[in-house]
């Protein structure tokens, strides 16, 4: 199951597109392809697990201490 947070959008930014680009909806920012495989949850990566945006979203924090 992919991010919750997750989004496709084919403009924002001031900018538009040709093909949709993932979009994080947590920091309201586009999101670069590998950042994206986390979301998708591929390559055995977990966005709950792997991902900082979603764990500040979630109010789960970093891994940081």
């Amino acid at each position: 199951m992919a991010c919750p947070y997750l989004d496709y959008r084919d403009e924002g930014e001031d900018r538009s597109f040709d093909t949709e680009r993932a979009y994080c909806t947590a920091v309201d920012a586009f999101v670069q392809p590998m950042r994206a495989d986390i979301c998708n949850d591929r390559y055995d990566l977990h966005h709950a697990e792997d991902c900082e945006f979603y764990k500040e979203a979630a109010g789960e924090g970093s891994d940081d201490a």
